[in-house]
């Protein structure tokens, strides 16, 4: 798996996509994130046009910034362009992107995912006409797409993690440990159960930052970039990577609440990094 990686501006650096490097260096997918800048749809899309067998996938669209029809309208198209090839994921973000950029309010955010698969997956692969009566999303007699698109979901928490279980073909899992990430998994596990789903039929994907470079701090800096971000401005990551390693979680929030970049990237350990990412240098 490999996930384009963005520039600072936040744009997807899509020429990194191409047939020879995602094909021939022998990647089985390639990812893009969303949270400002381009969009993923129409970045996978030129990669679809440069690759023939490659699986293409989002890591992952918000549920907040377009509606479930609108971003299974755009799945089902990409998925067309790609010969079949996309796997849709989709998560709640974080209050600031989903506020502050989006001027959406952060309400519900397990229940807003929970109906937004569930109503995307009746997009797609449904037959005939979709309705739907939820909480959040009501729709009347509109047809299905008829698109064999897997709908993975991203999830933290317990309530995401929860509505993962009833409802996703995947989970993508970010900023939990990997040693804690079966244990994790158990609650997914337990109410597909209960929702008469097999467990083993929900595939697992953790979102794993990775960083290479001739100088091994150099990709170890990487990585603490990446993980102050997410621990500073989003408290479910905070939580997530606390669980595991309290101290460090909280002195990054605390620095980044601060406006102090450099103090919260600083206060990602050795340890933090071994936990959640990769770095290292070239084979």
């Amino acid at each position: 798996m490999f996930a384009l990686t963005r520039d600072e501006g936040g744009d997807l650096v899509v020429e990194d996509c191409n047939r020879e490097f995602a094909e021939t260096l022998g990647y089985d997918s390639v990812w893009t994130g969303e949270l400002w800048g381009r969009d993923s749809f129409v970045a996978l899309t030129r990669a679809a046009t440069v690759t023939d067998t490659v699986g293409l996938g989002t890591a992952i669209v918000n549920v907040y910034g377009r509606s479930p029809a609108t971003i299974a309208q755009a799945a089902a198209t990409l998925d067309d362009a790609a010969g079949g090839r996309l796997t849709l994921g989709l998560g709640t973000s974080t209050e600031k992107v989903i506020e502050d950029l989006h001027s959406a309010s952060f309400d519900r955010p397990a229940r807003r995912l929970h109906e937004t698969v569930e109503l995307v997956a009746e997009f797609l692969g449904g037959e005939g006409r979709v309705s739907y009566s939820g909480e959040c999303f009501e729709v009347a007699e509109f047809p299905a797409l008829g698109a064999d698109v897997p709908v993975y979901a991203a999830a933290l928490g317990s309530a995401t993690r929860r509505a993962t279980g009833r409802t996703a073909d995947g989970w993508l899992p970010h900023n939990i440990p990997f040693e804690r990430l079966d244990d994790a998994f158990e609650t997914i596990a337990a109410v597909a159960r209960e929702a008469g789903r097999d467990p083993d039929a929900i595939a697992t994907a953790p979102y794993v930052p990775a960083a290479v470079s001739n100088d091994p701090e150099a990709a170890r800096d990487a990585i603490r970039g990446h993980l102050a971000y997410y621990v500073g401005s989003g408290e479910g990551y905070r939580r997530a990577v606390a669980a595991t390693f309290p101290d460090a979680a909280d002195a990054i929030a605390e620095a980044w609440r601060a406006g102090d970049r450099g103090e919260a990237r600083a206060a990602v350990t050795d340890g933090m990094i071994a936990a959640l990412g990769v770095a290292g240098t070239p084979a």
